[in-house]
């Protein structure tokens, strides 16, 4: 009797976990998304940077556009450097190289949302819809981290 309550809360923590990660991560095709997240911001900001890494198992693809409810646009961006100035300018699309990963993170290549229409709470998750060139659309959840937080997972 107290091994079956103990398999049985063994699965029921074990779905919970495995929920939780499903948040994080989400395919479409050969295209694997991981540790998707964007940051908390406050009241009066306008734009948010979103952050993930791309995963390609198949040919060369392109993130081609993203979309979401909480803002009016959504940009793909890159931060590089101009002489000493380092300046963030808007992108066409993200390749994703056959077989490659693509890390969009703070610095670098990065989703932008724009003209955010409310404030994104810490603890909350943001839908974001991805377009890629050959792999397709995919849904994506992007959990908002506290300010100064990095990376889709909480540390304990």
């Amino acid at each position: 009797m107290k091994s079956n309550a103990l398999l049985a809360i063994c699965v029921a923590l074990g779905i919970t976990f495995s929920g939780a990660a499903l948040a994080q991560t989400a395919s479409v095709g050969a295209i694997k998304i991981e540790n998707a997240y964007t940051r908390a911001t406050v009241p009066g900001q306008q734009v948010a940077g979103g952050f993930m890494k791309i995963e390609n198992k198949g040919a060369t693809d392109q993130l081609l556009s993203a979309s979401s409810p909480v803002a009016g646009e959504v940009q793909l961006h890159e931060m590089a450097m101009d002489g000493n100035i380092m300046k963030m300018r808007q992108v066409k699309d993200i390749a994703v190289p056959a077989g490659g990963a693509v890390e969009l993170k703070p610095g670098g290549l990065h989703l932008m949302f724009m003209n955010i229409k409310a404030p994104l709470a810490a603890g909350e998750s943001v839908p974001v819809k991805l377009k890629f060139a050959k792999a397709g659309e995919v849904d994506v959840k992007m959990p908002v981290n506290a300010m100064g937080q990095h990376g889709g997972a909480m540390k304990h």
